[in-house]
């Protein structure tokens, strides 16, 4: 039984090939959408597959103070291009040795100043390239 004391690292490459840490992020959320729609016929279902561009987003949410929303926030600002990294920290519990979205853009980027707590400044984005890398099987990535 895994407990579960594995923790991911999200770090981008800034404009001089330096690699910068994000950290601490509160929540990273990338989405895949490997769309396909199934083609029917008027004699029958499912007769094959029409496949729609994959498309790659992500969500990441800082709390907004110190550096870390800062420079996403730079980031942003400059439609600059960055990669984020996400690798197994300490632990042996997560599924994959690493996931890579490259040439991302920041498409949004919001703040939220609560009664209580921290702000938090969250930040959406697509990236033109991903690439996983399992403990276990194939790589993959998008597009090929």
């Amino acid at each position: 039984m895994p407990d579960w004391n594995t923790r991911l690292a999200v770090s981008y490459t800034d404009a001089d090939g330096h690699t910068v840490t994000v950290t601490p992020i509160d929540a990273f959320a990338p989405t895949f959408g490997l769309g396909a729609s199934e083609l029917h016929s008027i004699e029958a279902t499912h007769i094959g597959v029409v496949y729609a561009p994959r498309a790659i987003s992500f969500t990441m949410t800082v709390k907004a103070m110190g550096t870390a929303a800062a420079s996403l926030m730079g980031i942003a600002l400059r439609g600059q291009r960055f990669d984020i990294t996400l690798q197994e920290g300490e632990g042996t519990d997560w599924a994959f040795k690493s996931i890579v979205l490259s040439n991302c853009i920041i498409t949004s980027a919001n703040t939220n100043a609560p009664v209580s707590g921290a702000p938090t400044a969250t930040f959406s984005g697509v990236s033109l390239h991903a690439k996983e890398e399992p403990k276990a099987g194939d790589a993959a990535e998008i597009p090929v």
